[in-house]
């Protein structure tokens, strides 16, 4: 007798206008499974997990747990059902304890008083089960990235989920923080729990996963078992064709564009020695939040040094001027896109001129000429082929991949002395990454000198020319890429850097 799928997704199709986001998608789940949800940027993932947990209604299709068809668009459904989900974007309440916010929504709305006691007993049960450790009383604003996520999990688990739905689960995690979760994710399968969980790391994906359910343009397109496939195949079902990163070509450096020497920026970053050349690219690799940020925005005029000399094209800069930067032929791509590098509610044409609205370019008597901007839109998108980049449409519709592509693109377009790059490709798809980095290594060749800051440690030894570390808000001396070894740079992650030897700049 073969035993019913613990979840069955039959049929289901969900289109946005002229958007087809799902397209006669069919994905079932047993019990104690682990199942990728894998795909480029607007594939339909998200869209297909969101009908599943009734935030969305489907145009047609239907879904079953345990052989039991659920009613459409209805959440509270899902959640009695036994399906949690945990989304990209963490909703948890920074000011409540770990308790309150896992025991949010769970209570009659009237009711005398919380039964906190009968809470805190079933949150450590769980915790306990399923190896998540938190401090039920800790703030959740004071908790780490990875220890928030680990709440959102608990969240969905106090709420009696045996259908886990994650996703992008380590879009924000540094990579010892993912391979910790995976760890645990496999734990929690070998108990008896089922999971998808949405991405598009081929490494995860092979680690963590039973089985690898493909979408490419809204369609279910391929399905292996993770241990049948590998990388090279993912990529290709991917994206539709053979993806190769490009590599990096050997170049000769220009004269220093960007210096810092004794540089300190608060409690942030202290004491920095860095040099930056036409025509190079350094990378800056480090553990999530020793620094990187406070870097990134130093150099992008969002803050000035406190202590130290900070130069551009050796005139000192003493005051923070985002303007300044830009006339000086700074670029810069944000680590958060979302909330750093567009206004999700403007309209792609209106975030293409964004950070330039104000240059004789695109204003004429302090008003803004709409057609030099749209007509700069337009050829952005083309040249940078942003998929869905309609000028009139807002930017929050668009996927990662393509947002991350225009605000690459709109920096870019004019070539830029100077780029910064920060986390140029966090949440990008195998695809959209190999497009990205090669835009960067074109700037590089063009003369741009590059600072790539990066958490990818694969991605900073494939692209820069030296590598330095960040830890507590220190840098490393520099090491050339091409002597660099993983074991090395991950000591000097960890503060370890007596025994480097130091790269001279060419």
């Amino acid at each position: 007798m073969t035993q019913t799928p613990v979840l069955e997704l039959i049929g289901i199709s969900k289109r946005f206008g002229d958007t087809q986001a799902n397209d006669d998608i069919s994905i079932s789940l047993d019990k104690g499974e682990v199942v990728a949800l894998l795909g480029e940027n607007g594939a339909g993932k998200t869209t297909l997990m969101s009908i599943l947990f009734g935030h969305y209604t489907p145009d047609s299709g239907v879904v079953k747990v345990a052989g039991v068809e659920l009613p459409q668009g209805k959440p509270r459904a899902a959640i009695n059902a036994g399906v949690g989900m945990v989304h990209q974007h963490f909703s948890l309440s920074a000011n409540l304890t770990v308790l309150e916010n896992v025991m949010t929504g769970t209570e009659r709305l009237f009711r005398l008083g919380s039964n906190t006691r009968a809470g805190r007993k079933k949150l450590m049960e769980i915790s306990e089960r399923f190896g998540l450790k938190v401090d039920p009383d800790a703030r959740v604003g004071d908790l780490s990235v990875g220890e928030q996520q680990r709440v959102e999990i608990l969240k969905a688990l106090y709420n009696d989920a045996q259908i886990l739905i994650l996703d992008e689960p380590t879009a924000v995690l540094t990579n010892i923080e993912a391979e910790k979760l995976y760890a645990t994710l496999r734990e929690m399968a070998a108990k008896g729990l089922s999971l998808i969980f949405i991405s598009h790391k081929l490494h995860e994906v092979l680690a963590a996963a039973d089985r690898v359910v493909v979408l490419r343009g809204g369609k279910a397109v391929a399905e292996r078992k993770a241990k049948d496939t590998d990388r090279a195949e993912l990529a290709e079902l991917m994206v539709g064709r053979r993806v190769a990163r490009p590599v990096r070509e050997a170049s000769t450096p220009g004269a220093v564009v960007l210096s810092a020497r004794g540089v300190s920026v608060g409690t942030k970053l202290t004491d920095l020695d860095f040099e930056l050349r036409a025509g190079e690219m350094l990378g800056i690799i480090g553990v999530s939040g020793n620094g990187q940020t406070t870097l990134a925005h130093l150099v992008s005029g969002l803050v000035a040094p406190d202590d130290g000399t900070f130069e551009v094209f050796g005139e000192p800069v003493t005051r923070a001027s985002v303007t300044a930067m830009i006339e000086k032929g700074v670029g810069r791509i944000p680590e958060d896109r979302n909330a750093e590098g567009a206004i999700g509610d403007m309209t792609i044409w209106e975030n293409a001129v964004l950070e330039r609205v104000f240059s004789s370019r695109f204003s004429k008597a302090g008003l803004v000429d709409r057609q030099a901007a749209r007509t700069f839109s337009s050829q952005l998108v083309e040249r940078f082929d942003v998929r869905g980049g309609d000028p009139d449409k807002r930017i929050r519709l668009l996927s990662g991949g393509n947002m991350q592509k225009l605000i690459l693109g709109r920096n870019l377009m004019d070539d830029p002395k100077i780029l910064i790059a920060a986390q140029p490709t966090r949440g990008l798809d195998e695809g959209a990454i190999a497009a990205v980095h090669a835009r960067i290594l074109q700037a590089r060749k063009a003369g741009a000198a590059v600072l790539l800051i990066s958490e990818d440690l694969d991605e900073v030894i494939s692209l820069a020319d030296r590598i330095q570390a960040i830890a507590g808000g220190r840098l490393s001396p520099p090491v050339d890429a091409d002597k660099a070894d993983p074991r090395q740079l991950g000591l000097m992650m960890a503060g370890d850097w007596d025994d480097v030897e130091p790269a001279h700049a060419h």
